[in-house]
Order: C-alpha cells, then sequence, then structure tokens
C-alpha cells in the first residue's frame, strides 16, 4: 500500500473531493483526519470511511478555532506525513456589481485560511512529509463574475513555491492540484441551486463539450493525483501544479465545440 502507516490531514474531508481522498488515501492504508464545519456531513462521513478516519468539527480560518484544533490534532495523532488543504468556497464577484463582503471571505477561506493550515501544521509535519494545495483551473480562464475565486486559486499556485522553498531544507514536498470541472455536491449549491434540473442538465452538457475528453471528471480521479503527490510515487515532485482537467486548459482547441 503506498501510504502504509503515514498520517494525514485533510481540511473539508466531509465532502467531494476531500471526502474521495480520504477514501483511498484509508485504502493505502493511512490514517487520516478530516475537517469540516458541517457536523451532520462530517458525521456521514465518517460512517462511509470507518475506523482509520477521524473527525474534527471545526472553522481553520478562525485563529482560536484553528489553534485549538491543532492543539487535540496533536495530541490524537502526534505527527503528520500528509496534508491536503482542501477546504474552499466559490462565489460570483462581478466586477462592477461585487460584493466586499463575499470578496473578502473567498479570499479569506481559499488562500488566508489555506496559508494557516499550513503554517499550523508544518511543526507537526515529520521531514519528508509532503503538503497539497487545492487550486483550481480559474486560474488561468478568466471567466467572468470570479474574480476572487481565480485571484485565491492562483493565489494558492504563487504561495506554494514559496512556502515550498520555506520547507525544503526539511525535505518537505510542497505541491499544488487544480482540478476542472469535477462532479462534486458544491455543483447543486449556491447559484445553481435556483435553477432547474433540466438547466442543469443542459449546463453540464454545454461545459462537457469544452473539454477535450467530453467529460465532466469525477472526484475519485481527482483524489488519485492528490495520492500520487502524496506518496513516494511523487518523491522527486516539488513545487508543480498538476492540472487534472481533461486537457481543458491544455487543448482547448481539441474540444468538441471546437471541433465542431
Amino acid at each position: 500500500m503506498k501510504l502504509d502507516g503515514k498520517k494525514a490531514l485533510i481540511t473539508g474531508g466531509n465532502s467531494g473531493i476531500g471526502l474521495a481522498t480520504a477514501q483511498i488515501f484509508i485504502q493505502e492504508g493511512a490514517q487520516v483526519a478530516i475537517t469540516g464545519r458541517d457536523q451532520a456531513t462530517l458525521d456521514e462521513a465518517l460512517t462511509l470511511l470507518g475506523p482509520n478516519a477521524h473527525g474534527y468539527r471545526t472553522d481553520v480560518t478562525d485563529p482560536t478555532a484553528r489553534k485549538q484544533f491543532f492543539e487535540q490534532l496533536a495530541q490524537d495523532f502526534g505527527k503528520l506525513d500528509i496534508v491536503f488543504a482542501n477546504a474552499g468556497i466559490s462565489g460570483k464577484t462581478p466586477t462592477g456589481e461585487a460584493d466586499e463582503a463575499l470578496f473578502e471571505n473567498i479570499i479569506h477561506i481559499n488562500l488566508t485560511g489555506a496559508f494557516f493550515t499550513a503554517n499550523s501544521a508544518a511543526p507537526l509535519l515529520n521531514d519528508g512529509g509532503t503538503i497539497i494545495f487545492n487550486a483550481s483551473v480559474h486560474n488561468y480562464l478568466g471567466q467572468p463574475g470570479m474574480a476572487a475565486y481565480a485571484a485565491s486559486k492562483g493565489g494558492l499556485r504563487a504561495m506554494a513555491r514559496s512556502i515550498a522553498a520555506d520547507l525544503a531544507p526539511r525535505g518537505i514536498r510542497v505541491n499544488v492540484v487544480s482540478p476542472g470541472a469535477t462532479k462534486t455536491p458544491i455543483w447543486g449549491r449556491e447559484a445553481r441551486a435556483k435553477i432547474s434540473a433540466e438547466e442543469k442538465g443542459q449546463h453540464a452538457e454545454f461545459v462537457s463539450s469544452l473539454i477535450p475528453l467530453e467529460r465532466w471528471g469525477e472526484a475519485t480521479e481527482i483524489a488519485k493525483a492528490v495520492l500520487f503527490l502524496a506518496s513516494d510515487d511523487s518523491s522527486y515532485v516539488n513545487s508543480i501544479e498538476l492540472l487534472v482537467d481533461g486537457g481543458f486548459t491544455g487543448s482547448p482547441m481539441g474540444s468538441p465545440r471546437m471541433r465542431d
């Protein structure tokens, strides 16, 4: 098993990509700590994951809660080998109409929260460990209305380079995974929750037509990329961004819509 005996922290591990990653990590022999802000989904995740998962209801963006959480984690786990800073939110911030509080909250959760997760975890990480940040293809797309989200995810990529330099003397590798369109619960929430099932289906088909592989990604496919970055399979991979998007950013002219 690729993670036999390893201990991992996954923020936002109670749903979507975080949950899929926790499942794969456990299958590969790891003990996993997951965080979430919703107790109900956290409980559901723990039932699914089994005895090698530990759940913590906390908000890693809150300094007091974060301090208490990492103190408890140190008692429960001792040391860590892997940190997957996955927690994040989306939201529309169109220029000229954006709500300042929403903009700042997206940056605070996606970027500031991710940094201080790594900052707090660093003393617990074993030398030779690994940190993975969850970014997004929105780093590249220039999609209208997504300024705050794109800035937060682009910021993660830039930030990871500096953190990799900080932690290199300890042999800790720091990398970024950037998913494209992925089937996760977030697509049923927020603004899309206000449209009909038919409209959601049309939207899904439209997005698929922009992807060379002609489909959305599965959360497990992103999780397998995270597993690669977390395991010794990537022992000489450091400070990179791994795009997992079906060719969306690399070969957009190969999509069905562009071929047609």
